[in-house]
């Protein structure tokens, strides 16, 4: 990471001081998912997000990566000290970054798992079900439980099952907690 060294806007840190990283850079030539998923294994506490230097990623590959916690890509060819610079800030600061190229192939694997994998399970990317999210609407609209039966058409002991295996399934703590999951989450 000779790129980075002197560089005022980055901290580098040595490997046993990951734990202080806001960010965690990662350079491979050739990238597997499970060099990935090793990274993960061997440093479980980091959830900070990567920045991938890579020579080659192939398309496959890149929703495995976006799984292990990269937000952004970088081929090597185009790593320069300032693209690193522009790049490792930006995902500090939540953003994401992937070479324009990939962002097709990208969006077609979210198609995929959510065709192959969520909507065969009645779920949404949000992890709720829509009846979840018809029951949360209303009541973030501060209906109780009976006016949310009424309004569904269901009973009211369906409405408190369906609430609470949501709010076991999500590991949420009560009804509060899960409208504001499924607010951050963009359903309601």
């Amino acid at each position: 990471m000779a790129l980075l060294r002197g560089q005022p806007a980055v901290d580098i840190v040595l490997v046993e001081q990951w734990q202080d990283a806001d960010v965690l850079v990662v350079v491979h030539d050739r990238l597997r998912i499970s060099d990935l998923r090793e990274l993960r294994e061997k440093m479980p506490e980091f959830t900070k997000p990567i920045v991938l230097v890579v020579q080659e990623l192939r398309e496959s590959q890149l929703l495995g990566a976006v799984e292990w916690g990269v937000r952004a890509v970088v081929p090597m060819a185009q790593a320069t000290g300032d693209r690193l610079i522009r790049t490792i800030t930006a995902v500090a600061a939540g953003a994401g970054e992937i070479p324009a190229k990939l962002i097709g192939p990208l969006l077609d694997q979210v198609h995929t798992l959510h065709d192959a994998v969520l909507r065969p399970n009645g779920l949404t990317s949000s992890g709720l079900t829509p009846r979840e999210i018809n029951v949360l609407t209303l009541i973030a609209d501060g209906k109780d439980t009976t006016e949310v039966a009424q309004a569904l058409w269901y009973s009211e002991r369906t409405v408190k099952n369906i609430i609470q295996g949501m709010i076991s399934r999500l590991n949420l703590r009560n009804r509060a907690h899960a409208v504001a999951y499924a607010a951050r989450a963009g359903v309601i």
